[in-house]
């Protein structure tokens, strides 16, 4: 039965909270629905981590919860203000071009969605592997990788300024292509439901799904010490483009527990927003 639930988990949980924030579009209420739904969301995968957890030793209090919880409602609040000012109040229709203009908006609104998805990965991806291989923007995304274990609440722990890059690269392709804010809207949606199952500490198995979408079985390696395990699976939402680009990595063993960086990273929210601007190593 749990081996049928780890196989179960990931699709259900995701396909649920996709309808719900489907159902709020075609309601007129997307933002307030997807709010209930990343919050049931949560607080589903919060139980499951103590049910079912992929690694035990993660569920023990690693000092960081104030500081997650204060990068969560930091980028999560800047990211709600930039989606419901572009798509929600119109700002989307004044500074882009005409809705369709470049936009096959005679699709249906699944196959648009994919179309988002894919066109939005293309800057995610060179994004977070860049992160990963320049330095300076190493600096700021360090602050995710200096987590010590996995859980839902550090889904939100980035600095600012990664978040900030992060939605640079994304939204405004969207926008200048003249996309729907109905289709932003749920691709900025599916990016944080996504999110929040990857960083999950649930005994989750995904099988053919990971070859597709960015899941907890990749993104563990991906906060793996070992370069060439943590260097790998840039995908936000698709793995595409890791396949493309030679970065997919799944090995046939269990990821590590041991994950972090190797310099010392500040305890408090503050000091740790601070670091990257500073000489200190990371």
């Amino acid at each position: 039965m749990r081996q049928a639930l780890s196989y179960a988990w990931w699709p259900l949980l995701f396909v649920a909270s996709v309808a719900a924030v489907y159902y709020g579009i075609l309601i007129g209420h997307a933002v307030l629905v997807f709010n209930i739904a990343y919050v049931t969301l949560a607080i589903a995968i919060a139980v499951l981590e103590r049910v079912m957890p992929h690694e035990r030793t993660w569920l023990e209090n690693d000092g960081q919860i104030i500081p997650d919880i204060a990068h969560t409602l930091l980028n999560k609040g800047v990211a709600q203000v930039i989606i419901v000012l572009v798509a929600v109040m119109g700002l989307a229709e004044f500074a882009g071009p005409k809705t369709g203009a470049w936009w096959p908006v005679h699709l249906p609104f699944a196959v648009q969605t994919i179309l988002g998805l894919v066109i939005a990965e293309v800057g995610l991806y060179w994004k977070h592997r860049l992160a990963h291989e320049w330095p300076p923007l190493w600096r700021f995304h360090a602050v995710h990788h200096s987590v010590t274990r996995l859980w839902f609440l550090n889904t939100g722990r980035f600095h600012l300024v990664d978040t900030l890059t992060g939605l640079a690269v994304a939204m405004p392709v969207l926008l200048l292509l003249g996309a729907p804010k109905d289709i932003m809207i749920m691709v900025s949606a599916i990016t944080a439901i996504i999110g929040i199952l990857t960083h999950s500490n649930v005994d989750m198995r995904c099988g053919v799904l990971n070859l597709i979408f960015n899941t907890p079985e990749l993104h563990r390696w991906h906060h793996s010490k070992v370069l060439a395990e943590g260097n790998r699976n840039y995908g936000e939402n698709l793995m595409l483009f890791d396949q493309l680009f030679g970065t997919y990595f799944n090995a046939a063993r269990r990821p590590p527990a041991d994950i972090g960086i190797n310099h010392p990273m500040p305890e408090t929210f503050w000091g740790q927003l601070k670091i990257p601007f500073t000489r200190a190593p990371l």
